[in-house]
């Protein structure tokens, strides 16, 4: 009976996988109705306590809050099964995606199919951007921290930059504690195992990565160190990514990376699959066979350090929430992590401001994102669609 309630609601994982479009927020939605009205897994405000604690750890917030209630439904046999079907359609269509493109090249096809995606791609993430900042950020201090830490990563866009701006940033608000209402407290007792497997997986990889200077472990080591420093979702990410994989590595070409940051649009699942695609065209030299592995390895390699972190945080969530100078530190978080966004976003448009059609193009996509509820995948598909057309 156990294992038959265990595999009803890993297919429930599974249609949620292959119809959640839109993000976090969106996700969450689709999850009430089905997990919580239908299936009565858990209570919705058990389900929005689990969203909460899912967002003040680093990694991919849908994806953490699936897994966390694999966990609660079946320990972590059932989550670790979670994780791998909540993101086994979106990894096999991003790395499809990263095929089609590598192939269209290899044929020396243009892409100019796809310019319209560029400007949408980056219109998406300034939308989503002030879009968190007006949910997380109530202060000046918080406007402060978003301006000092877009100017930061966008005169410096080192990927070593992006913790530093980060934690700081937490730090900075954590100061503010007293601000915070008294919470009873009690006596932290912490499971370490999770965290030690974590760290212990994190400097092995570091570690024979520059041993063998093998491309495969370091870009699973890349994709570790990434997922577990990346706090407020794909939206997150994305500016980390193009960072370090197009400006400072050179794996990819601002095009592709543009291509492929619109196509997670399309996709359904987690934002955070552009990390399957990032990691597949960062072995696109390797042909097809290097493109898989890529998109394979950077998968594992960004939900691992998500499912270490809540299993570790789980545990002792109800007695970690209740210190003030942690509730005041996620300020700070949140404030440079849409700061980070907005950096990519002036990064990536920039060097698009040599014409018209990419400024007409983001300024229609942000008029329709913010006055209309045309789903992101059909404003994607439009614009490939008129892209086909002229």
């Amino acid at each position: 009976m156990r294992r038959f309630r265990y595999l009803i609601f890993l297919k429930d994982v599974l249609l949620l996988a292959c119809t959640a479009f839109g993000g976090p927020q969106v996700h969450l939605m689709m999850m009430i109705d089905l997990l919580v009205v239908k299936r009565r897994y858990l209570t919705e405000a058990e389900l929005l306590e689990l969203q909460a604690l899912c967002q003040v750890l680093p990694g991919p917030t849908s994806t953490q809050t699936v897994t966390a209630l694999g966990f609660k439904i079946g320990g972590p046999s059932l989550a670790y099964l979670t994780v791998l079907v909540w993101s086994l359609p979106a990894m096999v269509l991003m790395t499809m995606a990263a095929i089609g493109i590598y192939l269209l090249e290899e044929k020396e096809i243009s892409l100019n199919f796809a310019r319209f995606l560029g400007p949408m791609a980056v219109a998406f993430l300034i939308h989503g951007g002030f879009k968190i900042a007006g949910k997380v950020i109530h202060d000046f201090q918080g406007w402060g921290l978003l301006i000092i830490s877009a100017a930061v990563t966008y005169l410096y866009p080192s990927p070593y930059m992006t913790p530093v701006v980060i934690v700081l940033g937490g730090v900075v608000a954590s100061l503010n504690f007293k601000q915070q209402p008294k919470m009873d407290k009690e006596r932290l007792r912490i499971n370490w195992s999770n965290f030690l497997l974590w760290l212990a997986v994190l400097i092995a990889a570091a570690v024979v990565g520059a041993v063998t200077k093998s491309l495969p472990v370091r870009l699973f080591e890349n994709f570790y160190r990434n997922g577990s420093l990346v706090f407020g979702g794909g939206q997150v990410l994305i500016p980390i990514l193009f960072n370090e994989f197009v400006n400072f590595k050179h794996y990819l070409t601002q095009e592709e990376f543009l291509t492929g940051m619109a196509l997670t649009q399309v996709v359904p699942g987690p934002v955070f699959s552009i990390s399957t695609y990032v990691g597949a065209m960062s072995m696109q030299h390797l042909g097809i066979s290097g493109l898989i592995l890529g998109g394979l390895v950077a998968t594992v390699g960004i939900f691992l350090p998500g499912t270490f972190f809540i299993f570790f945080a789980y545990r002792f969530w109800d007695q970690l929430k209740k210190y003030r100078g942690v509730r005041a530190s996620l300020q700070g978080v949140h404030a440079t992590s849409v700061g980070l966004m907005l950096s990519a976003a002036a990064t990536l448009f920039v060097p698009m401001v040599v014409s018209w059609p990419p400024l007409i193009t983001l300024m229609a996509t942000l008029v329709v994102l913010t006055f209309t509820k045309i789903p992101s995948y059909l404003i994607i598909l439009g614009g490939l669609l008129l892209g086909f057309i002229l």
